[in-house]
């Protein structure tokens, strides 16, 4: 078997692309082919297939369900970081936070990854939030891979993962210990326990009923197509509460669609 010889035709790209799109509203452009050819590789190797032919023919079978969800994986991307886009941060620890006079608080984490957003959510809260023992509040933190989630219910990072936490935090919030005989952090109890991590595919329909005071959908509406975004934000719209702020990454900004959002700053919006 000679996996370095198996070709993925522009046809079978074209075929993979549509089950993707239909399974998670990823939209896998022209150009990608390399990409999407070097990421399913892995599969190829994990069930001894010789070639990208009897790979589409599993998962378009009854058989191959558990595959989809496999292929979904190794699709799909998950660069993630602790209190990545700062300015995000520390703009709702200095405005949005001090004005929350509620007692029951909702945030939602979509597309969570292996867990560093939710759990730097979680840090700014025990942080910022005034009151906080005396709220009902928690995080919602769904992705749509389970290998990130299970990465997420771990909550161990290596050494070098965890190199952009501020000392103090890493100090109070972190334990140190070691991973397979390497030098890593777990996050501590009380953080882990504001999160709760579900499965979610954020083009099924949507269990939680809201509202959110606060939706963080960051890096993630890139990859769909704009039919799609539309629906997504329309969506975000629905479940937040009235005055509720939606987060998008710094390369997804809303302008591209049409919404009820008023612009608040870059990539920071309010219902």
């Amino acid at each position: 078997m000679n996996l370095m010889s198996a070709e993925l035709s522009e046809g079978q790209f074209q075929k993979i692309s549509r089950i993707v799109h239909r399974l998670c509203g990823i939209h896998l452009k022209d150009g990608k082919q390399a990409l999407v050819r070097a990421r399913l590789m892995k599969r190829l190797r994990a069930l001894k297939m010789s070639d990208f032919g009897q790979y589409i023919k599993l998962i378009e079978s009854e058989a191959g369900a558990e595959e989809l969800g496999l292929m979904v994986d190794v699709m799909t991307t998950n660069k993630t970081s602790f209190f990545r886009e700062p300015e995000h941060f520390n703009y709702l620890c200095d405005r949005i936070l001090p004005e929350l006079s509620g007692r029951r608080l909702r945030f939602w984490t979509a597309a969570c990854s292996s867990g560093e957003e939710p759990y730097s959510l979680a840090v700014a809260l025990m942080e910022h939030l005034t009151g906080l023992a005396g709220r009902d509040v928690k995080i919602l933190a769904t992705d749509i891979s389970m290998k990130m989630l299970e990465k997420a219910r771990r909550a161990v990072y290596p050494e070098e993962l965890v190199r952009g936490v501020p000392p103090k935090y890493l100090q109070k919030y972190f334990e140190k210990l070691r991973d397979n005989g390497f030098p890593a952090y777990r996050i501590k109890a009380p953080v882990r326990e504001m999160v709760r991590l579900g499965w979610l595919n954020l083009m099924d329909p949507w269990p939680m009923r809201g509202p959110f005071t606060v939706i963080f959908c960051r890096n993630v509406m890139i990859y769909f197509d704009r039919p799609t975004q539309q629906r997504l934000i329309q969506r975000f719209w629905e479940l937040l509460e009235p005055g509720g702020h939606l987060f998008v990454g710094h390369s997804e900004g809303l302008s591209a669609v049409s919404h009820r959002f008023r612009y608040v700053r870059p990539a920071v919006y309010q219902k």
